[in-house]
């Protein structure tokens, strides 16, 4: 049996806001790396069964970007604090507690965690996963709560499209 996990950061946000941290809006640039990217996405049919996103604003506003152009109406799509997570501990426990069935999961988040992430859990090694940066990587598990070393099948950074 085969997983796929479709890994997604946030898009360049604005530290011009006086705001928290977790407010923090997308810059201009990263609202044009989003747009760009959800248009790459398309093309790659993705059909994920299940989307988690952190509720902070820059990774909403990143999925709210990405999503419309995916055409994911059939996903399960939650907003989850844990992946308001930078260490990947909270990531990883997310992952773990994904249900069964869901073959395909697509999560958006933050860095160090999705690098740390990748890099545990994928076989090519990425110095750092890039804002709007897309790691996908397959798995032969049955259970995602029984995740171990997987392939990276696919990287898609901004750059990449420019």
């Amino acid at each position: 049996m085969k997983k796929q996990l479709t890994i997604i950061r946030h898009a360049k946000s604005s530290w011009e806001h006086d705001v928290i941290d977790h407010e923090r809006p997308l810059k201009e640039r990263g609202i044009a790396d989003a747009n760009l990217m959800a248009k790459a996405l398309r093309k790659l049919n993705l059909k994920p069964d299940a989307i988690q996103i952190s509720d902070a604003k820059r990774t909403t506003s990143t999925a709210a970007l990405i999503l419309p152009e995916l055409e994911v109406s059939n996903a399960e799509i939650n907003y989850e604090h844990k992946l308001y997570d930078f260490s990947g501990e909270l990531l990883l426990e997310v992952i773990k507690g994904c249900d069964t069935n869901v073959a395909h999961l697509m999560i958006f988040g933050h860095n160090h965690a999705i690098t740390h992430f990748v890099n545990t859990f994928g076989d090519r090694y990425i110095e750092n996963v890039p804002t709007c940066g897309v790691v996908q990587l397959e798995f032969q598990i049955a259970e995602w709560s029984k995740i171990t070393k997987g392939r990276t099948i696919k990287t898609l950074f901004p750059r990449d499209l420019k």
